[in-house]
């Protein structure tokens, strides 16, 4: 199979800081951020039955997109919750979406190192400016409660019928005032992935 063209028509990255939500100050505030890249659909407006190899492909996009967004979150130190997701254009269907989760998962697991909860993920078809709940969870364990989140994105241009967005979400910190009980982050063991 050739390799798949998913041409790279813009990135946006967004960063979310948490300072209240009716409660106190919280210093520092938690801190989210996502990162998209409108990319055109190879496979848009065609089924393809053998779509695995363009996972493959993505791969470098996935590490650029992971670099920039832990740029922008000011580096590596205290991220500690991930996610990943990814809306198709009208043309395409839904597993042009899923192409994202190898893809996603390996760039963030590359460059944030050991993680070992999976990478919560979400994708769908939509049209210019669907908006997307990226779920996230700790890197490591994923029964940690204050780390379920999501953070919203939406492009108001894309994606464009032959296009699909691939997001990568990451957070230093959980949900601000978070008090659900469960696992707290000092008892994680990071050992099977869940707590």
């Amino acid at each position: 199979m050739q390799v798949a063209d998913f041409a790279v028509r813009k990135i946006v990255i967004q960063l979310e800081e948490i300072r209240h939500e009716g409660g106190p100050l919280v210093t520092p505030p938690p801190v989210r951020g996502a990162i998209y890249a409108i990319c055109a659909n190879p496979f848009a407006g065609r089924y393809v039955a053998d779509l695995q190899a363009a996972m493959e492909d993505l791969k470098p996009l996935a590490l650029d997109l992971t670099d920039r967004l832990v740029a922008a979150l000011g580096g590596r130190q205290g991220i500690d919750a991930y996610g990943k997701g990814a809306i198709t254009g009208e043309g395409g269907e839904s597993e042009h979406g899923a192409l994202w989760h190898v893809a996603g998962g390996y760039g963030m697991r590359e460059r944030l190192g050991e993680c070992r909860a999976i990478v919560p993920s979400v994708m769908k078809v939509g049209g210019m400016g669907a908006t997307l709940d990226m779920p996230l969870g700790h890197l490591n364990a994923a029964y940690v409660r204050s780390r379920f989140d999501a953070i919203t994105l939406a492009c108001a241009d894309g994606p464009r019928a032959n296009e699909v967005l691939f997001a990568l979400g990451m957070a230093r910190g959980g949900r601000i005032h978070s008090r659900m009980g469960g696992l707290e982050i000092e008892q994680v063991k990071g050992e099977d992935g869940l707590r």
